[in-house]
């Protein structure tokens, strides 16, 4: 049905998602099953089945059990296979997104068909707030994330990364000794969609970033795969072996056309803002012609940018710390299902005191009854995680604000499924 068509809930406003959207709600504890022949009663997908129904390929009707691939209306400025117009899509079965063609895939008849998660509710998920702060970093108000506006300039396999991200903090760079490997969702948030190689002649990025150009496989001009902290587990005796990237330039592959000739096409199979994996290791050359169905290339050395958190536009108006009360970071950060939030207090005298948090959009969505602070006395408050209606809230960032007297604080938490 589509989308204009379907009442659930008591709502008709649903709207097929954006890749963005889509993308929110995959799970990196799911297994890849690619290459699985066994029950799919023994595999794990990449999205929670206690919310969601989801099922693999049908094997038994010639599908691939990977093949439960799920419609976006997000489509590649550029073209994939073989000049194909593609639209991205969110795979839950191995955990990836890839451009697939509109139209029937390489040596297929009929039309590719999708699975369909709607959604409905406002549209401006994903839209990024980028600031240039002038000093090499950009900060995107959207997620309240700080980006290093450079890259690495040189590809790194992922433990080569992990250490080059602490080198970076030992040298307190760009003013900031917090910096990490962004984990996938992270670095998905800041694919600009409306770019391609082929037709802006850019990264899939803001132009705001700095993209190292690279040489790719073909002698050709091209822009990097950038590494996540995300392990890509899969079913085989090393199931943490590989981790996940986007690429920011052509998602290549070396397509062997007519299957088993021998005759293998370097071309862009899958598009720029594509989510795939690589081993953590190895060597480049030990897979000349790709991996997997489509080829796709294997360079294992990729590239890094730098992400931290920093403080959001909500806090620009925080009152400097008075009256001997410290406000500290919540436990654990990340959290599921709750966390303590606590603080300390030596004042003298008795002062009402209010905690709230508040999500990234400034709306408050768990107020703490308030409560009288005095004396030198520490605090602790558990939050499950529940809105005040007592509903459970999302996965993401949330701002949390202690408030006594002229004592203004917020820190920042994040909740994780």
């Amino acid at each position: 049905a589509s989308a204009s068509s379907v009442d659930i809930g008591g709502y008709t406003d649903w709207r097929v998602p954006t890749v963005k959207e889509l993308y929110s709600l995959i799970l990196f504890t799911g297994i890849d099953p690619s290459g699985w022949n066994g029950s799919a009663d023994d595999l794990v997908p990449f999205i929670d089945t206690d919310y969601f129904d989801f099922g693999y390929g049908d094997i038994s009707a010639g599908e691939r059990i990977i093949d439960a691939q799920f419609a976006t209306t997000t489509l590649y400025m550029g073209t994939t296979m073989n000049g194909e117009e593609s639209m991205f899509g969110v795979n839950f079965a191995d955990g990836r997104i890839k451009g697939y063609p509109i139209g029937p895939m390489p040596g297929q008849n009929e039309d590719k068909q999708f699975y369909v998660y709607y959604v409905r509710g406002s549209d401006d998920y994903g839209i990024n707030d980028f600031e240039d702060n002038q000093d090499e970093t950009i900060s995107d108000n959207a997620t309240g994330l700080m980006w290093s506006q450079n890259d690495s300039a040189e590809g790194l396999n992922w433990e080569e990364a992990l250490d080059w991200v602490e080198q970076k903090n030992s040298e307190n760079h760009l003013g900031h000794n917090d910096w990490r490997l962004p984990n996938v969702k992270e670095l998905q948030s800041i694919v600009d969609y409306s770019r391609a190689l082929s037709v802006t002649n850019s990264a899939a990025i803001d132009p705001l970033f700095n993209c190292t150009e690279i040489i790719d496989e073909g002698g050709s001009a091209n822009f990097p795969f950038y590494w996540s902290g995300t392990t890509h587990a899969n079913w085989t005796d090393q199931p943490g072996s590989f981790a996940s990237y986007v690429a920011f330039g052509e998602a290549l592959g070396w397509m062997e056309e007519p299957p088993m000739s021998g005759n293998y096409t370097l071309m862009d199979v899958h598009g720029a803002g594509a989510q795939r994996s690589d081993p953590k290791s190895g060597d480049p050359a030990d897979y000349p012609y790709g991996h997997g169905p489509q080829g796709d290339v294997i360079r294992i050395y990729n590239y890094v940018r730098l992400v931290r958190d920093f403080s959001s536009a909500s806090d620009e108006n925080i009152l400097p710390e008075t009256g001997g009360i410290e406000l500290f970071q919540n436990s654990p950060n990340p959290f599921n299902p709750s966390t303590t939030i606590s603080f300390s207090s030596d004042i003298q005298s008795e002062q009402k005191t209010e905690l709230n948090i508040y999500d990234l959009k400034g709306n408050k969505i768990k107020s703490f009854p308030d409560f009288i602070v005095s004396q030198t006395l520490n605090y602790q408050i558990i939050w499950d995680g529940k809105d005040d209606s007592g509903k459970k809230v999302c996965s993401g960032i949330y701002l949390y604000q202690l408030k006594s007297g002229e004592f203004t604080e917020i820190r920042k938490m994040m909740m994780i499924k």
